[in-house]
Order: C-alpha cells, then sequence, then structure tokens
C-alpha cells in the first residue's frame, strides 16, 4: 500500500510554494530491525533500496526530518514532523521493511519544545 502524502493546510497557506515545512508536532521513532525473525540475507539489497526511496520520499515530503541508524541494534531513530501522530504512524507503515514484516516501532513519542531554552 502506497502512502501518499499531500499537500498540508500550512503549505497552502503559504501560497503553496512548493513549502516542505510544517508547522505541525515533531515525533521521535524508534525502530528495530527483526533480526531475530529474519536472517540477514531476507533484507535484500532490492529491499532495502527500497527502503531509502521511500525514506526520500517522506524525507523530500516534509514528514521525515532527520533519521539516524541505531548505534546498539539494527534500526533508526527518526524525528519527524507531523499534525498529529496518526500521520507518523501510517508514514512508518508505508516503509517496505515495515509491510514485510520485518521492522518493529519500538516507540513512537511527541516531542516538546525544552523550555530552558526559551524567554526568561
Amino acid at each position: 500500500m502506497r502512502i501518499a502524502v499531500g499537500r498540508r493546510p500550512q503549505e497552502r497557506a503559504a501560497g503553496g510554494r512548493g513549502c516542505r515545512y510544517n508547522l505541525g508536532m515533531q515525533f521521535l521513532s524508534l525502530s528495530r530491525r527483526r533480526t531475530d525473525a529474519f536472517p540477514p540475507e531476507a533484507f535484500t539489497p532490492e529491499l532495502t533500496a527500497r527502503e531509502t526511496r521511500r525514506a526520500k520520499e517522506l524525507y523530500a515530503a516534509g514528514l521525515l526530518r532527520q533519521v539516524w541508524k541505531r548505534g546498539d541494534m539494527p534500526g533508526a531513530a527518526i524525528v519527524w514532523e507531523a499534525a498529529v501522530a496518526e500521520e507518523v504512524r501510517a508514514a512508518l507503515e508505508s516503509l517496505p521493511i515495515y509491510q514485510a514484516g520485518m521492522l518493529e516501532i519500538v516507540a513512537l513519542v511527541p516531542l516538546e519544545p525544552y523550555p530552558g531554552f526559551g524567554p526568561a
């Protein structure tokens, strides 16, 4: 199933000038590859290439903001920007490795600004 990420109300308010930046909330997701259930050869070059293409699409759409490989286990830590958590969940579920049942979403956490850096 392909999740299309369209223009958000904030982008339309900007005159539809291709603005990629959302005015929504930020979220952090932690995922892990299910290496306990799938052997390394199951993560084929074709599958990982599809995963990379989908991540680039989500980045270009302004939903995926930052991504890191986890240092403690195979998986990723991703910062997302969206109006609601359901939008992020749909994006995660559109990832080919998730659709293959080979990715577990360990956490999806809404983030709030740290007040220590704001006005006193």
